[in-house]
Parts: C-alpha cells; structure tokens; sequence
C-alpha cells in the first residue's frame, strides 16, 4: 500500500481524513507523531511543516499533502466513484 497519513490522536482534522479513507475503503500506514510540535522531526522531513493531517500517496506523486479539507478532496477525485467510472 502506498497511503500514509501522518496523525495525531484526537485530532478532528485527521479524524475526518481517516473517515474519507474508510469510506472508501482504502488500506493505508499510519504514523502517529508526537503531540509536541518540537518532536515532529519526521513529519516536517515529509511535508515541510509539522502540522497535522499530511498524506503520502506515492503511486500518484504526492509527497507530504497537507490540509484535512484538500486531502479529503485529492482522496475522493483520486479513489472516489468518479474516478473509478
């Protein structure tokens, strides 16, 4: 599997990205980063910052996205109904 998200527990913007991607049934890796923004070495490694939620999609490209709502849109343009019509 190529989908990795990068969480924080309790987080409501990652919690809406992960119910996109049960919603469309996607496998993915989860990598919980430390509450500490000090901490999030590998984080900002991936995305540049260490905010919460960021996606890894290497099939298609995509290296560190961050946002909940432009994950949530790449996840249903990229995986939804639509694109597998």
């Amino acid at each position: 599997m190529t989908l990795e998200l990068y969480e924080l527990e309790g987080c409501p913007y990652c919690a809406k990205v992960k119910q996109k991607l049960d919603e469309l049934d996607l496998e993915y890796e989860s990598h919980m980063v430390p509450r500490s923004h000090d901490e999030r070495t590998e984080v900002k490694e991936v995305s540049g910052q260490t905010g919460v939620p960021v996606l890894v999609d290497t099939d298609h490209g995509v290296e560190g996205m961050s946002e909940s709502d432009d994950i949530v849109a790449y996840l249903e343009k990229t995986y939804g109904q639509e694109a597998s019509a």
